[in-house]
């Protein structure tokens, strides 16, 4: 492992990493406090300054090289991720399968959406020519979540290196083998920019003193209650910040939809990853003539479906211990609250696995629709109409994803259109992850601020607005020297244009 590809403690403080499947220890690595981040920060800082000098034809070579280095490396990557998380191997080559398509996508488009550009200037600036370019921030800090270890915190990453940025990242302290190991292959790929991501492992302490650090901006993933603490220590400094923080995702299924794809992208949408999945389904809101249906056909699927930790398992156990109880609170209290369990219940939850449950009939002010569940939970209520399922899908105080089921594309896109979810699929489930140009973000408690996309590299970069001045104007309007007379027909000039238009 190269020096720069992590952070070393310089005394004994470590921390062990345990197999969600097995409770069997996997790896000690250091818990990196105050001093060994801010060793990480100055470090990147010094590389950052070699990285954004590069063009961005260069940057991108590089990228691409580290994009080889991975898509070589996979196997490798997939057996980490599947060890620190518990996932199926499969469903770990599927992650770094979609890293590498955003990474390629941020490489290649990076030069091209934040190149310098000319912008109109205006009558009273017209000898003014005006442009504004994106400037890389510096050093950007990264807090990742443990559900997607690789995929999710590389939304950032990548694009904010693409942007000309270095990266001090903090995977959670339950995959940091995942970070450390991404760190290292691009100082191997790129060795003359080592140190470029630097990864520093550890608990909440080192994430606070990340954003303690002085780092140009955060970008954090996780629950909105940590982020509130994070955005705070952030706020002290006004560090800029993005937060990814979850969502409670709701299905629309319409009264003509194709009630066998619904349902099989609601199954799938629900219990994928052990139902560990931010932007996955929780809610399915189907209109009353279809409902008993679409139940029936969901309930056959997912009761085919068996968690555990052999290759073939449908998914693998509940990665956070402490899900484990929130999962059964939810499906308790919905059932105490006079929910029908269509499959599964209080009985399905045997940590480290939860079996699939299926509910229907929840109240809406139940846990189970309220909160996030993250869990392999989905509840499927009826509603008279799609007026009255926007309205409930809208209800909710997270806003990340949806999805709309509807025989026709057009009406499913307007429906969609209505929700108040940063990202929505029609007649899919999650059909934005897989679409590199996307940005993607929530609002409420589901955060702020997007990744991905060109918006996704404009987020990691500062803009500079430049004017140079062509020739001296007709009326200096901006001297002390300019005569009341002229500052009085311009005023009249500028008058008379606005009110004609």
């Amino acid at each position: 492992m190269t020096d720069s590809a992590r952070v070393a403690a310089p005394r004994a403080a470590t921390f062990t990493t345990y197999s969600p499947a097995t409770g069997k220890p996997l790896a000690e690595h250091p818990a990196n406090g105050p001093e060994e981040v801010s060793r990480a920060v100055a470090r990147a800082r010094t590389v950052q300054a070699g990285w954004a000098a590069l063009p961005a034809s260069r940057r991108r070579d590089h990228l691409l090289r580290w994009r080889k280095a991975l898509a070589t490396d996979l196997d490798a990557v997939a057996r980490t991720i599947a060890e620190e998380t518990g996932k199926p191997v499969g469903d770990a080559a599927l992650e770094v399968v979609l890293t590498l398509e955003h990474l390629d996508w941020a490489a290649r488009n990076a030069g091209r959406v934040l190149r310098r550009r000319k912008v109109g200037t205006g009558l009273f600036a017209v000898h003014q020519q005006a442009s504004l370019v994106h400037r890389p921030l510096g050093v950007v800090g990264v807090i990742g979540p443990w559900n997607y270890p690789l995929y999710t915190p590389m939304g950032s990453i990548g694009y904010a290196l693409a942007a000309g940025n270095a990266v001090v990242f903090k995977p959670s302290e339950l995959t940091p083998g995942t970070g450390v190991l991404l760190a290292e292959l691009l100082d191997v790929a790129v060795p003359g920019h080592a140190g470029l991501l630097t990864t520093v492992t550890g608990a909440a302490p080192t994430g606070d003193a990340l954003a303690r650090s002085g780092v140009d901006k955060l970008a954090f993933t996780g629950s909105p209650r940590t982020a509130r603490k994070v955005m705070a220590v952030c706020a002290e400094t006004l560090t800029p910040f993005l937060a990814e923080c979850g969502g409670k995702d709701a299905v629309i299924v319409t009264a003509d939809a194709d009630l066998e794809a619904a349902a099989d992208a609601i199954v799938w949408g629900a219990l994928s990853n052990a139902g560990q999945t931010c932007a996955g389904v929780e809610r399915v809101y189907a209109v009353r003539e279809i409902h008993a249906e679409l139940c029936e056909r969901v309930v056959e699927r997912a009761g085919a479906l068996r968690p555990g930790g052999e290759a073939d398992s449908s998914y693998g156990p509940m990665t956070l211990p402490g899900q484990v109880a929130v999962v059964e609170r939810h499906v308790t209290g919905a059932v105490s609250a006079g929910a029908r369990a269509l499959l599964g219940g209080p009985e399905s939850v045997r940590a480290p696995y939860v079996a699939p449950v299926v509910l229907t009939g929840v109240p809406e002010d139940a846990a189970a629709m309220a909160e996030e569940t993250f869990g392999p939970v989905v509840a499927i209520n009826p509603v008279a109409d799609v007026d009255e399922a926007v309205q409930r899908a809208n209800a909710s105080r997270y806003a990340l994803g949806a999805a709309v089921f509807c025989r026709n594309g057009h009406t499913g896109a307007a429906i969609a259109a209505r929700l108040r979810a940063g990202a929505v699929s029609v007649n899919s489930v999650l059909g934005f992850a897989a679409v590199p140009a996307l940005p993607f973000g929530g609002s409420r408690d589901s955060g702020f601020g997007r990744i991905h996309g060109a918006e996704g590299l404009r987020t990691f970069t500062a803009v500079q607005s430049t004017t140079v001045q062509r020739f001296t104007p007709p009326i200096a309007l901006t001297s002390f020297g300019a005569p009341a007379a002229t500052r009085e027909r311009a005023v009249r000039l500028a008058r008379a244009l606005h009110r004609r238009r």
